[in-house]
């Protein structure tokens, strides 16, 4: 038992260090439309880790894969009053997920269910009114992520692309273009293999890449930071210059953020 015990703290230290350093994800539970559409999508694009979650059951299997997130559930969404408040209760009350921060988003300010999550349940991350003006609360969203060290250490969100197909870079070499897979990407830059190596010098430029991420191309330039060998490969690490466009990073935010997303829906199933 002492071993135990001795275990799960050493895995909690572990957690605790890992989302110190990567931030923290951050789970919508039955999140409501106006929350989904203009919260959300805004929070990942202040480089937050968000996911939207339909199926509550499925998630608190798989929360305690990740100690330390933080969950928000829509209680006025999909459950009954009771319902969420027994699914609320199970999360915190669970050896499993005890280490999750919860905080409740409602379209009203009813006093009772105030009472009952931030007295009763003392839920972590606050009770919060999603109505009004999209500003006010999505500035008191980030708020509460800042308190609870959403972000960690990291600054920006990757996401790891390897093996997929429909994610490529094209780079004019000469007369023509050489096509290259992306391994992962960011709003800073990525980093991309050949099948025969282009041999591209560290600090030199590259000018008109045609980046395809599934179904949205964009346009970039970027600066060569180095390589690495990878298995058999020779892997470039790309970084883009200012001349990015804000518009460009955008669509890499939303592309990262549904890509992490596709993965989260396939854990859940």
């Amino acid at each position: 038992m002492l071993a135990e015990q001795g275990l799960i703290g050493y895995h909690d230290n572990v957690a605790e260090e890992n989302n110190a350093i990567m931030g923290k994800k951050i789970f919508f539970v039955h999140p409501s439309t106006f929350v989904q559409n203009d919260i959300i999508s805004e929070l990942a694009q202040q480089e937050h880790e968000v996911y939207i979650i339909k199926d509550e059951e499925k998630l608190k299997k798989v929360l305690g894969n990740y100690p330390g997130s933080i969950v928000f559930a829509s209680i006025d969404e999909a459950l009954s009053a009771k319902k969420w408040e027994e699914w609320v209760r199970s999360v915190m009350g669970s050896e499993a997920t005890k280490s999750i921060q919860l905080g409740v988003l409602s379209n009203t300010s009813n006093e009772d269910s105030k009472r009952l999550y931030m007295s009763t349940l003392k839920v972590h991350c606050g009770f919060i009114t999603v109505k009004g003006e999209k500003t006010k609360v999505l500035n008191n969203m980030l708020d509460i992520l800042k308190s609870a060290d959403a972000k960690g250490r990291r600054k920006y969100i990757r996401a790891d692309t390897r093996g997929e197909t429909m994610t490529t870079i094209n780079v004019p070499v000469n007369t023509s273009f050489i096509t290259g897979e992306i391994q992962d990407i960011s709003v800073v830059g990525l980093s991309c293999v050949f099948p025969e190596d282009p041999e591209f010098s560290k600090n030199s430029l590259l000018s008109d890449l045609q980046i395809k991420l599934q179904s949205s191309l964009i346009k970039a330039e970027a600066i060569v930071f180095g390589s690495r060998m990878d298995e058999a490969n020779k892997e470039y690490v790309l970084i883009f210059t200012q001349k990015v466009d804000p518009s460009v990073k955008a669509k890499i935010r939303t592309y990262i953020q549904k890509n992490l997303q596709h993965k989260m829906d396939a854990e859940l199933k």
